[in-house]
């Protein structure tokens, strides 16, 4: 049982923390919140169409809002009007709000568990068997997360060159031919689709920790997006391990206790990093300072 649910939660975390790279160097981490609850509606509206919880259509329909909900935001952004935290305090609400509705008035003996989608639960993954002519492959999450896994890998390496360009400077991205808005977009439909595959075993809350917590760390420790990408990868299989192992020991939540050591290893970083940690910043601030008491002194 824990071996499934850690091995859960390894793939999770990396499917998730490989676009939170993007999201980081593009500073929008805070999309990923917004579509990780607002999925909820692509899913309660596919589910009134398809009346089958098991249907593929749930996690198109809640890509599709995922990417709706961006649309939206950017959107309201570019009236000028409202800056990005306002723009997504007034889309993620409104259309979170909209499918708590839509689940409490009208499908309320239906198992559309709000608070498995808020926290989930990796305890109860294992459960979940993918069963093919007659034989237990496993669980379903497990093989969910593996192709989503696989997806974001594919697009990452694929347009790599293009993800780079456009990320550090979109301007010169377009001069060349790159089409910014079109890679923008492809990266939201992934995290969307990421959400919708992850939201179900481990809940929207530690979906956001795997897409900040461990790109945010490998930022800290170094300026190469490549070596980013595999340090991200490092940092979201040793927080889940510990995470699980540290779930079990102290009988609590695992998806809780996976969020609390992705905290501490991320906070961990902040204060340590050699290049651009706390401790770092503020000896070479004493640093600088030194050296401008000494040439005013010189001066006078």
């Amino acid at each position: 049982m824990i071996y499934e649910i850690t091995l859960i939660a390894i793939i999770v975390a990396v499917a998730c923390a490989l676009p939170g790279v993007f999201l980081v160097l593009r500073g929008t981490t805070m999309v990923s919140d917004a579509i990780t609850h607002t999925v909820l509606l692509g899913i309660v509206l596919a589910f009134f169409i398809t009346q089958d919880l098991n249907s593929p259509l749930l996690m198109i329909g809640a890509t599709l809002v995922g990417v709706a909900t961006v649309w939206a935001i950017e959107a309201l952004q570019q009236t000028k009007l409202l800056s990005n935290d306002a723009a997504i305090g007034i889309v993620f609400p409104l259309f979170f709000s909209i499918a708590i509705i839509l689940i409490t008035r009208y499908a309320g003996n239906v198992h559309l568990d709000v608070d498995a989608v808020l926290m989930g639960e990796l305890a109860f993954a294992p459960f979940r068997r993918l069963v093919l002519f007659g034989a237990d492959l496993g669980p379903r999450a497990l093989w969910t997360m593996l192709v989503i896994l696989l997806i974001n890998s594919l697009f990452i390496g694929l347009f790599y060159k293009e993800l780079k360009i456009t990320t550090f400077d979109a301007g010169f991205a377009a001069a060349i031919g790159f089409s910014p808005v079109l890679i923008h977009y492809g990266l939201m439909t992934l995290v969307s689709l990421t959400a919708v595959g992850a939201y179900d075993s481990v809940g929207s809350i530690l979906v956001v920790g795997f897409m900040v917590g461990p790109p945010l760390a490998a930022f800290l420790l170094t300026n190469k997006l490549h070596v980013m990408i595999g340090l991200t990868a490092v940092m979201a299989v040793i927080n889940s391990i510990a995470g699980v192992r540290l779930a079990f020991m102290l009988d609590t939540t695992i998806a809780g206790m996976i969020a609390v050591v992705t905290g501490v290893t991320t906070l961990l970083v902040f204060v340590f990093s050699p290049e651009k940690g706390l401790i770092k910043a503020t000896v070479n601030r004493k640093r600088e300072q030194k050296k401008i008491d000494q040439r005013l002194k010189e001066i006078s």
